[in-house]
C-alpha cells in the first residue's frame, strides 16, 4: 500500500477509475465492460498461445516421424554413383556438427504382387551402417531389420505398402527396374524376386506406403550401379542442417549435391508455415475486437468523468496528465487481461495430453480416432517466443485502443464541463 501511496497523481487516479464506484451504478457498468474487455483479451491470447502450441506438436510429430527413415543430410554425386563415399564421409567428419555417415542406394522401381502393381522408392542401405543416420530399423514393427543381407535378395517394406500388396514375413514380391535389358526382341525390364524379411512403420503415410529397402549390394546389382549414389549424414542437432549444408559445401569437392531434410519436404513445411502465420493472424483479431473494445469503455469513462477531468485541470494538471490517467487505466485492462490470458495458455499447453482425454472421457468421444488419423493424441509443443510474442502483440494493440479516448479526455474544457454541473 505505501508503494501505491508514493506513485504519481495520474497513477492513484488511472488505478481508481478501473474500480467501480459505491455509489454510482454506471460506474459499476462502466468498470464490468472493462471487466468484459480483460475476459476478451484474456481469452484471445490464451487460445492462441494453445492453438499454436498445439500446431506447433503437430509439425514437431509429424517432423519426428519423417526422420525416422530420413537422413539429415545427404550428399550424392551428379552421376548418381560415388566410389569415393568413404573419402565424403571422413571430410563431412571434419565439420564437428557431423555425427553420423552412411552409404545409400536410391532408385525408382515397381513392386508386383499377384497383379497388384506399385510404385515405390527403393533405397539400398548396409543394415550395419543405416542406424547411424537414421530410426527405421527401430520402427520395423515385423520381421528384423538386419535380416537384408547381401545376395540374398531380402526387402523391408512400409506398412502400408505391404498392405496394398498383401504381403507378410517370408512371402514373395517381384521387383521391376526401370532401366531395362536390350534383347533383339526389344527392350525387356529386369525383374528379380524378393523376398519380404520385416516390415517398418513410420507413421508418415507417404514413406509407409512408397518407401522399401533393400541391402546396398543388392541395390548395385539390380541397378546395375558400380557404387552408391552417395552418403547420407547425421547431424547434432537437426534444426541446424541448412546451415551445416552451407558450411560442408566449402569443404566438400564442387562436383558433389548437398540436400538436407527441409529441401526434400519443402512443399511440406512450406504449407504448414503459412497455415501457422494465418492462424495467428486470425486469432490475433479476437484480441484486436477484445483490445478495441476498451475504446467504448473510455469513451464511456471520459463522459462520465467530465466534472472530475474539469476539476483537475483548474487545480494545475495538464493535458498531458490527464492523458496519461486514462492511458494507465485502458493499459492496466491490457496488461492484467494479458497477464490471465499468458498464464490460462501457458497452463493448458502445458497440460493438454491431461486435459483432453478428460474431456474425452468425460464427454464419451475421441477427437482423433485410430481408425481416421494416425495421430491420436493432440501434441504440444509449447515455445516461449511465441509466448512472448502474443503477449506483446496483445499489450500493443490494448495501448492502442487507448490513445484517442485518452486525448479526448485532454482536449475537455473546464468551463465547459462545470457549466451545468
Amino acid at each position: 500500500m505505501s508503494i501505491i501511496k508514493n506513485l504519481p497523481f495520474e497513477w492513484l487516479v488511472g488505478i481508481r477509475y478501473t474500480r467501480a464506484g459505491k455509489r454510482s451504478g454506471r460506474n459499476s457498468f462502466i468498470s464490468f465492460i472493462s471487466l468484459i474487455s480483460m475476459a476478451g483479451i484474456a481469452l484471445g491470447v490464451a487460445a492462441l498461445i494453445v492453438v499454436l502450441s498445439v500446431m506447433n506438436g503437430f509439425q514437431k510429430d509429424v517432423r519426428d516421424r519423417m526422420l525416422s527413415v530420413l537422413a539429415h543430410i545427404e550428399v550424392f554425386d551428379a552421376s548418381g554413383s560415388m566410389k569415393n563415399w568413404e573419402e565424403v564421409a571422413a571430410q563431412a567428419f571434419k565439420n564437428k556438427e557431423v555425427i553420423g555417415a552412411a552409404p545409400y542406394v536410391d532408385a525408382q522401381a515397381m513392386l508386383v504382387r499377384d497383379g497388384v502393381l506399385r510404385g515405390v522408392a527403393i533405397r539400398g542401405v548396409l543394415p550395419a551402417e543405416e542406424p547411424k543416420v537414421s530410426d527405421v530399423a527401430k520402427k520395423v514393427k515385423q520381421g528384423s531389420f538386419n535380416d537384408l543381407k547381401a545376395g540374398e535378395f531380402n526387402i523391408v517394406l512400409g506398412i502400408e505398402l505391404a498392405h496394398a500388396l498383401s504381403v507378410g514375413i517370408g512371402d514373395k514380391v517381384t521387383l521391376m527396374a526401370a532401366q531395362g535389358q536390350v534383347t533383339p526382341a526389344g527392350v525387356i525390364p529386369r525383374l528379380r524376386q524378393f523376398t519380404v524379411a520385416g516390415i517398418f512403420e513410420a507413421g508418415h503415410y507417404e514413406y509407409d506406403s512408397t518407401l522399401a529397402f533393400i541391402h546396398l549390394d543388392d541395390a548395385e546389382k539390380m541397378f546395375r550401379q558400380d557404387s552408391p549414389s552417395g552418403v547420407r549424414l547425421k547431424v547434432t542437432d537437426m534444426l541446424e542442417a541448412p546451415q551445416i549444408v552451407q558450411q560442408l559445401a566449402t569443404t566438400l569437392p564442387p562436383n558433389l549435391y548437398l540436400r538436407d531434410w527441409t529441401q526434400q519436404n519443402s512443399n511440406w513445411f512450406a504449407a504448414v508455415k503459412t497455415e501457422k502465420r494465418m492462424m495467428f493472424i486470425i486469432l490475433t483479431l479476437i484480441i484486436a475486437v477484445a483490445a478495441f473494445n476498451l475504446v467504448s469503455t473510455l469513451v464511456m469513462t471520459v463522459t462520465d468523468k467530465q466534472a472530475d477531468i474539469a476539476i483537475l485541470r483548474t487545480l494545475g494538471a495538464s493535458p498531458g496528465s490527464i492523458m496519461k490517467i486514462f492511458m494507465i487505466q485502458g493499459a492496466l485492462v491490457g496488461l492484467i487481461g494479458t497477464a490471465i490470458g499468458v498464464g490460462a495458455g501457458v497452463l493448458v499447453a502445458l497440460n493438454i495430453d491431461v486435459i483432453v482425454p478428460f474431456i474425452e472421457n468425460l464427454l464419451h468421444v475421441q477427437f482423433l480416432p485410430k481408425s481416421v488419423y494416425v495421430i491420436t493424441e493432440l501434441p504440444s509443443d509449447l515455445r516461449w517466443p511465441d509466448v512472448w510474442t502474443i503477449g506483446g502483440v496483445a499489450v500493443v494493440l490494448a495501448f492502442l485502443a487507448t490513445l484517442y479516448p485518452s486525448w479526448w479526455a485532454a482536449r475537455v474544457k473546464p468551463a465547459e464541463a462545470l457549466r451545468y454541473e
